[in-house]
């Protein structure tokens, strides 16, 4: 077995857990997230083997679907650091973007210790948008020759644990950064590698596209990274013209952009084979050209409908499998065309593929008719807004077979035995099951309001308040919260607001909406959680260790009116500046109602640690267990179901009693 260089020594088990990163060659259990670790190990391989110093850097913020990755790295960091990689947490995604860039720029300054650094941004939809601004100046800028940058974005296409559906290829395409959508963990690991050689080639930062049913999917996948084929074509381009420059020319860094490096993309791309027909013949009749998740949902459609490549070629359908979505490669796409009748284009999401295709053929002598969202009738086909599964492409495509005459009579008893299938669906009347505090949470406590009082939410686990009948509106942007107050307040008899806030959304950009409140003279009360973690993407600690003494420091220098402290445990809560008080949490209510009486903004900065995260390092025998715990006397219970209601907690369970319901805590 061929195996990288690693630091150390590993028992039998540690070593087959280091397969994952250090095989060279055979199968190898991953996940997309593993994958995007080992990918930075493995193009540091490579340009060891190619005689270049190179070193790597990630920097990022986490968020779903990649809301592990910079766990998995920290859990790598041995393995990491000895392959010149280093990880760098961002305090948000647009500075995180900013150190990125600097990777590209080691040649402004004296000494530079490696050839070049290879560089990954991670985040997810929301923190594209944010970094927009640095997309398109880092992008403008260019890339080193043996250095290159991947934007790993994650998107969350359903909304499942986002505030908005995000889509995000459209903004990067605005900023002209190239996009590729890998549809497997196999592929997310080919595409970091062509990411970071097209990254050098053309000279623009590369976007990676993910989502959840990909990266946050474990499979079996070849560990062949060493041996992936790459051609740079036309090695005699003139490299100069695309690189990074030290002298300032906005409109001629644009040009660069638009006339030097995108058409090296497209040549990158034809070359190497992203874009690639994987079923059918030429001249079929009915073209389907997909792309990353929505390739799995159409093959889950084929074998619905008993097509397999002999069956494809006798009905005359061909597929074309996209792995460069923005820009697409315009000759392999009018190759694939020719002779077809239709184009049909399986994508999720809003059509993006499609409108690129049809400007590409819209001027060919021969073009096919292009159908994807809708039918040429304009009736819908695949929806623009929610996710897609193999059902749905299966219907649409038998209407499209249907429409070309190629539907033969064993086709149409798959779609009718479709059609038959009952939907998956809830059943009616069941009830839904909303996220919810997990039991000794914090938030449970910290989110409850006075009598009448309005509160609005913030990013992360307080959002879940207004699910609960609190008086709790829904959360605005990351970093906004209060400032959308800033608005509403001028125009309204209400008179102050409570605005929730996480510690991490405080330490990533929120001080700078506490610092608009200040100056606008609103009167809002700010509700800091200080819960030591992340806890909503698996505990991560907060960048800069962010205790509640330093949270108190920067919000008094904000020049707010008043700060309280309120905490589960006074005698252990120290906060060494003068007049501001600590309180234990029963008092909340009391500070809540005296805070909303003051004139400006107030904050409040509830210290409790995460019940997620106290459970987690009790298990890791980082924090000892409770020496006493609550529990209910059936013989005293008299089944009012008031603790329920109090408690708001999961833990409190009925309890069946010969005497009736009653309630008990799950020790759990």
């Amino acid at each position: 077995m061929n195996e990288i260089a690693h630091p150390g020594r590993f028992t039998p088990i540690e070593a087959m857990l280091e397969d994952r990163y250090l095989k060279t060659e055979g199968a190898i259990l991953l996940s997309g997230t593993q994958a995007l670790v080992r990918a930075l190990l493995m193009q540091r391989e490579r340009d060891r083997r190619a005689g270049l110093n190179t070193a790597g850097f990630v920097s990022g913020y986490r968020g779903s679907p990649l809301g592990g990755l910079d766990s998995e790295l920290w859990r790598n960091r041995d393995l990491l650091t000895a392959a010149s990689v280093r990880f760098q947490p961002g305090v948000n995604e647009d500075l995180a973007a900013t150190s990125v860039w600097g990777t590209q720029q080691i040649a402004n300054y004296p000494g530079a210790k490696v050839d070049g650094v290879f560089g990954i941004w991670y985040g997810k939809g929301p923190g594209v948008d944010r970094s927009g601004d640095v997309f398109k100046h880092a992008n403008y800028a260019g890339t080193t020759a043996h250095g290159g940058v991947l934007v790993v974005f994650g998107d969350d296409h359903p909304g499942k644990s986002s505030t908005v559906a995000h889509q995000s290829e459209q903004a990067l395409a605005a900023n002209l950064i190239p996009v590729l959508y890998p549809a497997n963990v196999q592929e997310i690991l080919d595409y970091s590698l062509h990411g970071w050689e097209l990254s050098r080639y053309s000279g623009l930062w590369v976007g990676l596209k993910t989502v959840n049913e990909t990266v946050e999917t474990t499979t079996t996948v070849t560990a062949r990274e060493l041996d992936l084929a790459i051609v740079r074509p036309n090695p005699s381009l003139d490299d100069a013209a695309i690189r990074p420059r030290p002298d300032y020319a906005p409109q001629r860094d644009e040009t660069v952009v638009i006339r030097d490096r995108l058409p090296r993309v497209h040549d990158y791309a034809r070359l190497n084979g992203l874009d690639r027909r994987v079923l059918g013949r030429r001249g079929a009749r009915l073209g389907v050209v997909t792309a990353g998740k929505a390739w799995g949902d159409l093959c889950e459609a084929l074998a619905l409908l008993g097509i397999d490549a002999a069956r494809a070629a006798a009905l005359g359908i061909a597929v074309r499998k996209v792995g460069l979505v923005w820009p697409m490669e315009p000759e392999g796409l009018k190759e694939f065309a020719l002779g077809c009748e239709e184009l049909f284009f399986v994508e999720e999401k809003r059509p993006f593929l499609e409108e690129q295709s049809a400007r590409i053929l819209f001027h060919e002598a021969e073009r096919p008719r292009i159908t994807g969202k809708r039918d040429p009738g304009g009736a819908e086909l695949l929806p623009p807004d929610v996710q897609l599964n193999g059902r749905a492409v299966a219907r649409a495509l038998m209407r499209r077979l249907r429409a070309r005459g190629l539907a033969d009579e064993a086709l149409e008893q798959r779609a009718r035995a479709l059609d038959g299938a009952a939907p998956v669906v809830p059943a009616e009347g069941q009830p839904r099951r909303l996220p919810y505090f997990c039991s000794g949470c914090p938030h449970n406590t910290s989110t409850r309001l006075p009598e009448g009082a309005t509160g609005l939410a913030g990013i992360g686990c307080p959002s879940m308040a207004m699910w609960m009948n609190r008086g709790t509106q829904k959360p605005v942007q990351m970093g906004g919260e209060g400032a959308n107050w800033i608005g509403a307040a001028p125009f309204t008899e209400t008179g102050h607001v409570f605005q929730n806030m996480g510690d991490g959304t405080f330490s990533h950009s929120g001080l700078l909406a506490i610092r608009a409140a200040v100056l606008s003279g609103v009167n809002i009360t700010y509700k800091i959680l200080a819960n030591d973690a992340v806890a909503m993407t698996g505990g991560q600690p907060i960048e800069g260790a962010l205790d509640t003494d330093s949270i108190v420091r920067q919000v008094l220098a904000e020049n707010v009116e008043r700060v309280v402290v309120v905490t589960d445990d006074p005698a252990r809560t120290e906060v060494p500046v003068h007049d501001v008080p600590v309180m234990p949490r029963a008092e909340l209510p009391a500070v809540q109602a005296e805070l909303a009486r003051v004139p400006g903004t107030t904050v409040i900065v509830y210290e409790q640690v995460c019940a997620a995260e106290k459970r987690r390092r009790r298990k890791r025998g980082k924090m000892s267990e409770p020496t006493q715990r609550p529990v209910i006397n059936p013989a005293v219970c008299e089944g009012c179901g008031d603790c329920s209601v109090q408690s708001n907690c999961l833990s409190v369970l009925p309890l069946e009693t010969p005497l009736g319901l009653k309630r008990r805590i799950d020790q759990s």
